[in-house]
């Protein structure tokens, strides 16, 4: 009778450790996935937020818990892509908005690179420029847009230098922080060799830290995505951002939507490129997913 008391009292437990045993199993410290559980995982969130957006648009106008003013359904917003594309010209606006964040991103890399090359190689140059770029750090990017029109007007030119000061303020920290974490022994053998000043500069600073110098690149490409939309707040002829910005105002609500799914994809097919260049330039680099 006492033995069944105890059976009976260690069960418990022992499915409590049966129980936590099937957590630890499922949650295991940088495990390697298959793709097909990484896609099945991945599509979870993305259903749950398609069946809430569902449900809160469901049912007759009147009786909707957000207005379609507000949050047109699925069903409503993938009915207006034909209007998106031929009326709204999304095509042409795309290839707008890609120049300028391709102009904004060159005039950016040809400021950051010699800059923070020297900023991460010499110290008394980094001293110089380190209060700007602490400055650029805290400095809120949405106030950039009404002081480049104050300088740059309300054309093109302010559009692209917007951009290319948001891409500055990203990249100088990301390039100075690359060239500063290449260990000194490689300068100090450098050295022993007998390597001049910008040898080092050119072949160890800079050599090494390139894998890193075109991931900075990698992901602050990315960055000018984010940005189009302020970009193109004010008197942009065509872009994505003005899209966005007619559709507010006037509607359709739906272009809103499409247009943010659209910068999203786009924004993901120019990081894979990326990488895809970043391993055929580094293969003996970790590559990055």
């Amino acid at each position: 009778m006492e033995q069944q008391t105890a059976i009976k009292q260690t069960e418990p437990a022992t499915q409590a450790r049966r129980r936590g045993f099937s957590m630890n199993h499922f949650l295991v410290v940088r495990e390697d996935l298959g793709l097909p559980l990484k896609v099945m995982l991945g599509i979870l969130p993305i259903l749950f937020l398609l069946g809430l957006w569902w449900l809160l648009t469901a049912g007759d106008t009147e009786n909707r818990v957000i207005s379609p003013l507000i949050l047109p359904s699925p069903v409503e917003v993938v009915k207006q892509i034909p209007a998106l594309w031929f009326q709204a010209e999304l095509s042409r606006s795309l290839i707008a908005s890609a120049l300028r964040v391709i102009g904004g991103f060159l005039v950016a890399v040809v400021i950051v690179f010699p800059l923070g090359v020297l900023m991460g190689s010499f110290t008394k140059v980094r001293a110089i420029f380190d209060p700007l770029m602490i400055f650029g750090a805290y400095l809120p990017i949405p106030t950039l847009v009404p002081l480049t029109m104050s300088l740059f007007g309300i054309g093109e030119t302010q559009k692209v230098m917007f951009l290319a000061i948001a891409f500055i303020v990203f990249l100088l920290p990301m390039f100075v922080k690359a060239i500063g974490e290449v260990d000194d022994i490689y300068l100090q053998t450098a050295q022993t060799l007998g390597a001049s000043k910008w040898q080092l500069v050119r072949h160890v600073l800079v050599g090494i830290s390139m894998p890193k110098l075109y991931q900075a690149l990698r992901l602050g490409f990315g960055i000018g995505w984010t940005y189009i939309i302020l970009a193109e707040m004010v008197a942009a002829e065509r872009g994505l951002g003005e899209i966005i910005i007619i559709a507010q105002r006037r509607g359709p609500r739906e272009f809103i939507y499409l247009v943010l799914v659209v910068i999203v994809i786009v924004a993901y097919i120019t990081d894979k490129i990326w990488m895809w260049f970043g391993r055929l330039l580094f293969p003996y680099c970790k590559n990055e997913r």
